[in-house]
């Protein structure tokens, strides 16, 4: 799929309001940032697992911090952020997808390329993953058993995520929209735990069926693409981002 820069600018969804970050937004300049400061992510991993070393010695011979209130504030702000950022996105990728065919949302970067306002969500969502590591901090502050499985998610999701933003990555649409929304939806079921709300137990299995099918969604676009790759059509990804995903 060849990109006319102009007519893809275009094609663009125009939201109701726009603040003024989202509208004087240039990623190119910190596209350049990212790509030479591609060390950071390796670092700032390094850190992270050091950390949990540190903590959970720090944390076996002292009684359990309850957090309550840290806690709700933590997940409350990361819910309504997820939510702002699903109504970016989720406008932008049934936009694109309904007028111009799922090819489009998964070959084509438009929408931070040419679109200010998304590539702001954009770089915000890159920054998330950094903040969301501090989901961590209260799972060994509150003693609670710290799964592999968390750790590992956070470290490749962010290393993935900063690879794949410095490449300019298209099928990245659907993986951030998808993000954006179950996040929606988990941190403010996290949040209620918190204050002790009571929620139903098919949330729960909703939740997790969400994350699943975020999955699910992701890998579909990355078959797309690489059948895109295949077929010698141009679709702005490759094969090795494909195989790290």
């Amino acid at each position: 799929m060849l990109r006319n820069s102009a007519l893809d600018r275009e094609m663009q969804i125009n939201f109701t309001y726009v603040f003024d970050f989202e509208k004087n937004f240039v990623i190119q300049d910190r596209l350049s940032w990212l790509k030479n400061y591609w060390q950071i992510s390796f670092i700032v991993v390094i850190i992270y697992l050091l950390l949990i070393y540190a903590g959970e010695r720090y944390m076996r011979s002292r009684e359990a911090f309850v957090l309550r209130k840290p806690l709700i504030a933590w997940n409350l702000s990361l819910a309504l952020f997820s939510v702002a950022g699903t109504c970016r996105f989720l406008p932008e990728v049934i936009h694109v997808w309904t007028r111009y065919g799922y090819q489009y949302t998964v070959c084509n970067p438009s929408y931070f390329l040419d679109n200010p306002v998304i590539a702001s969500w954009v770089w915000f969502f890159l920054y998330s993953k950094l903040v969301e590591l501090g989901d961590t901090i209260f799972i060994i502050s509150r003693k609670q058993k710290l799964l592999f499985l968390h750790s590992y998610h956070h470290v490749t999701v962010l290393l993935y995520t900063w690879y794949s933003t410095q490449q300019e990555i298209s099928t990245a649409r659907w993986f951030i929209s998808m993000n954006f929304t179950v996040h929606s939806v988990m941190y403010s079921y996290y949040a209620l735990k918190a204050m002790k709300v009571f929620v139903p137990r098919p949330i729960a299995v909703t939740i997790t069926s969400a994350q699943l099918l975020q999955m699910l969604v992701g890998l579909y676009a990355n078959l797309w693409a690489y059948g895109a790759l295949m077929r010698g059509e141009n679709c702005a990804t490759n094969m090795d981002n494909i195989i790290k995903s």
